[in-house]
């Protein structure tokens, strides 16, 4: 009820202990806290937060228009919302070190696990777009060692991402991911793998945990976590996949709606009143107040009437 009962510091830690070689822990990516309970009933091991889908949700592009504060805010209301570990997208770090700093704790006091910081110029633009453009080595060590500096709880997740495969090929990405390590990173996203062996060459090279992003669409093909564990990798994100599947439903039941004048054939689609009460907890807040729960919660498996 109400928030997580674990600890920001405790999410911190457990998120340490499970990111092992070829672990393949599962993140699946979130833009509302609604959508977290689901996540951890389903039994995966975290959440991702995507700057992406932050920036989508606001109405704007992934080009680096979000702030600090709008992205803290929303990453900090979700991660309240579960017991697992937040992981969130803190693009560039939003300015020069001393803004990343700042970024890095104003994370850790909104209550996320860790973050990731990528090598980009700002604007950025989106990890499996064509025409990025890069900072350099020191540029991108900077803002690393910046952010390892501003941590306040050392079990903050200092995540380092690199696009560099997609501008001058892997082994200048394993070369700058080696870099960023030495400057502070507790762990790797190499953005925009080309297939496996790019990932077997990346785990191979490095003695950090590394990260993969299963994003639809991307230059990456949707590998299994099987696939992904037998490479190496530590932790896998689905960034989108979430708003994707969510927008694609609201604009079939709109077409519906608009078709037959009303929404009924896609209610059977739809989740039900039921189910939605019992992912907001709704009956235990009658511990609190029976007052705000004075009412019988619809059976959660009827399929029709009024608990839709």
């Amino acid at each position: 009820m109400l928030y997580s009962t674990t600890t920001a510091q405790q999410k911190r830690r457990a998120l340490r202990e499970m990111l092992t070689p070829g672990a393949a822990r599962q993140f699946p990516g979130t833009f509302t806290p609604l959508s977290v309970p689901l996540i951890e009933e389903k039994g995966f091991d975290g959440v991702y937060i995507s700057g992406a889908v932050l920036a989508n949700e606001l109405g704007l592009p992934d080009v680096g228009l979000t702030t600090l504060t709008e992205v803290a805010h929303r990453a900090g209301q979700i991660a309240r919302a579960t017991n697992l570990p937040a992981l969130v997208d803190a693009d560039t770090g939003f300015g020069e070190p001393m803004n990343v700093a700042r970024t890095v704790q104003e994370l850790e006091d909104a209550g996320l696990a860790g973050c990731h910081i990528e090598d980009q110029f700002n604007p950025k633009r989106c990890g499996h777009l064509d025409g990025k453009n890069m900072v350099d080595l020191q540029t991108a060590t900077r803002r690393i060692a910046a952010a390892a500096q501003g941590r306040r709880d050392e079990d903050f997740l200092i995540m380092a991402r690199t696009d560099l495969r997609a501008v001058e090929g892997l082994d200048a990405a394993i070369d700058r991911a080696k870099a960023l390590i030495d400057a502070g990173a507790d762990a790797i996203f190499p953005e925009a793998m080309k297939d496996l062996s790019e990932f077997e060459a990346v785990c191979a090279a490095v003695d950090v945990p590394v990260l993969a992003n299963m994003t639809e669409f991307g230059k990456s093909a949707l590998f299994t976590r099987q696939q992904l564990a037998d490479a190496g990798v530590a932790m896998i994100i689905y960034p989108v996949t979430s708003l994707r599947a969510a927008m694609g439903a609201i604009e079939r039941t709109l077409d519906t709606l608009t078709a037959h004048g009303t929404q009924e054939p896609a209610v059977a689609e739809m989740m039900t009143r039921a189910r939605l009460y019992e992912l907001v907890d709704y009956e235990a807040y009658n511990t609190f107040d029976t007052g705000i729960f004075n009412f019988e919660v619809p059976d959660v498996h009827s399929p029709s009437g009024t608990d839709h």
